[in-house]
């Protein structure tokens, strides 16, 4: 029976510890303040970041790994005795993860490598990773575990809150002075995935109102299905996270075990610090 091993990127958001227990490598995803590069989750981590950003008013900007880095990931992990590696990227609508691994996969001809466009991010791509490993220790093929691992992706989704639109304003992604307004207004945006992309669903006042609007959100997405998945995501708000989690507990039937998650430093940068959300996937 070959040994199929599971890699990922940072963007997939797993803890380290989960990470670690089911032998998933996460490919670091980079982000550069001038001529300065830190590799997400190993040089820097969301507080971090934000402490950064804070101080010099400036986002940084994020790149994908180099398609070097992935072919050394993939060496070093067939070397640890794998004989077939299967790597769920982030989507392709948000970064050129996809096509660095996609690149190193083709430069590494006779070796069995899948590279899987997830077509999602942050704990929906890492609950896909996370099934496929635990696919894979049960000793599912490579087809088996791809297909389970993109049979949880459907059936999962992510919704979050944004606590400000400071970060967001100073991206460009909107005008300085809706900013300004909306935060006066105390506005809270809530966002989700769409079309592999993290997109703005609606706008809420205050971050009472959101956590609860959000929680009507999985209750009409989940449709009366019980909870396969769950896991709550933060940038530098593990308060509030927790907090959120208390509210979805006390609302709802949701697992034993909630997954708490960093979103990390190369999505967080672009939602910006505060945020607050749920991945959830249902039960089939």
């Amino acid at each position: 029976m070959p040994k199929i091993a599971i890699v990922t990127d940072s963007d997939a958001s797993l803890p380290q510890d989960v990470a670690a227990k089911w032998n998933i490598v996460q490919v670091p995803v980079n982000v550069h303040f001038g001529e300065e590069t830190f590799r997400t989750s190993v040089d820097i981590d969301d507080a971090a970041l934000f402490e950064r950003i804070d101080r010099e008013g400036e986002l940084p900007t994020t790149s994908a790994p180099a398609p070097g880095v992935f072919m050394q990931t993939f060496q070093d992990v067939m070397d640890g005795g794998a004989d077939t590696i299967v790597c769920f990227s982030v989507s392709s609508e948000v970064s050129a993860i996809y096509s660095a691994a996609c690149t190193a996969r083709d430069s590494m001809p006779g070796k069995d490598i899948a590279v899987v466009d997830t077509r999602t991010l942050s704990m929906s791509q890492g609950f896909m990773a996370l099934a496929a490993a635990e696919a894979a220790a049960d000793g599912a093929s490579k087809e088996e575990v791809i297909a389970y691992a993109q049979d949880v992706g459907a059936r999962s989704q992510l919704y979050a809150a944004l606590a400000t639109l400071k970060y967001l304003a100073m991206s460009g992604r909107v005008g300085h002075v809706a900013a300004g307004i909306a935060n006066v207004l105390n506005v809270k945006p809530i966002l989700t995935i769409q079309d592999g992309k993290l997109d703005l669903l609606e706008r809420v006042r205050t971050q009472g109102k959101a956590f609860e609007r959000v929680i009507e959100l999985i209750v009409e997405a989940s449709a009366g299905k019980s909870f396969e998945r769950m896991a709550i995501i933060h940038v530098t708000a593990e308060e509030a996270a927790k907090h959120f989690e208390a509210q979805l507990r006390a609302s709802m039937d949701c697992p034993q075990e909630i997954l708490l998650a960093e979103m990390s430093a190369g999505l967080s940068v672009h939602s910006g610090a505060g945020l607050v959300g749920v991945s959830f996937v249902v039960a089939a």
